[in-house]
């Protein structure tokens, strides 16, 4: 079981900023702490993706990943916008387990989405053999469709489900029909099916029948070849208690699939699409 989507971290409020204070993310949460929660959840490997925009996040998280198989491949951030990002490419792009670039766009206005310096650096990363984790909310799902046309060569991957508006008891009208657009496009090369506990309002239950309608839809809509398992640890223990219980939700889900379709799901897909090395 590969977990396509967690993060980590040396805590501190400067840096985490955006953290809860008094929250289970409000402490370390490096290698350590990484492998009693993948070895409770019964996974095998992982893909780290970046958490702050810096260059020396990069580094951190491939040096942690050098320390041993757990990590598979890290997806870090670079300053696509700058015009001096080929330097930082050359640099970490020849390293195995440096597999794609993150940009926090949930935060940026819809105008920078379309800047021509950060599209520049978008080009870039084909030419490295890397792909790009498109990280948004719901509502911004039209203007990302600009991006992911304006890149027809870069592999992109969608992380979180673009953090649907999450309501108990409905699929969300405009969220189905913006998924189902940008599964049209044949650079979306997979969409995560993670992050979703955290989308839900902080005062409601969350119902586990309206989970598994959102990964139902998400099925129907990219197929089992594109949909990638991922546990969003540790932001996921805002809402559950541990990555297991996200992982025991997955496999239920999954479990009236077929062998290979699990496969896909639960391991292959990351692999695949993150080009990561045995």
């Amino acid at each position: 079981m590969l977990d396509t989507h967690h993060h980590l971290w040396a805590y501190n409020t400067v840096e985490y900023g955006w953290i809860p204070k008094g929250t289970p993310l409000a402490q370390d949460q490096l290698l350590p702490e990484l492998q009693v929660a993948t070895s409770a959840a019964g996974v095998t490997g992982t893909v780290a993706v970046q958490a702050r925009q810096v260059i020396e996040e990069s580094d951190a998280l491939l040096d942690m990943a050098d320390q041993g198989d757990l990590i598979r491949g890290v997806v870090g951030w670079v300053p696509l916008n700058d015009r001096n990002v080929q330097r930082d490419l050359d640099r970490l792009a020849p390293h195995p387990k440096f597999v794609g670039v993150r940009h926090v766009l949930q935060e940026e206005p819809d105008d920078y989405f379309l800047c021509p310096d950060f599209h520049r650096g978008l080009a870039l990363l084909p030419k490295h053999d890397l792909v790009y984790d498109l990280l948004i909310f719901q509502r911004q799902i039209p203007i990302a469709l600009k991006l992911v046309d304006r890149q027809p060569n870069l592999e992109i991957i969608i992380d979180h489900l673009a953090k649907p508006e999450a309501r108990n008891g409905r699929i969300e009208p405009d969220w189905r029909s913006g998924m189902k657009k940008l599964a049209e496009r044949d650079n979306i090369r997979g969409v995560k099916f993670s992050g979703l506990v955290t989308e839900f309002n902080d005062e409601q239950e969350i119902d586990p029948l309206t989970l598994q309608a959102y990964f139902h839809e998400t099925l129907e809509i990219f197929g089992s070849d594109k949909v990638m398992f991922g546990t969003d640890w540790p932001a996921c223990l805002l809402r559950i208690n541990s990555s297991s219980e996200w992982a025991e939700t997955v496999r239920s889900f999954v479990s009236a699939l077929s062998t290979d379709e699990q496969a896909h799901i639960l391991q292959n897909n990351g692999v695949s699409v993150y080009h990561l090395k045995s």
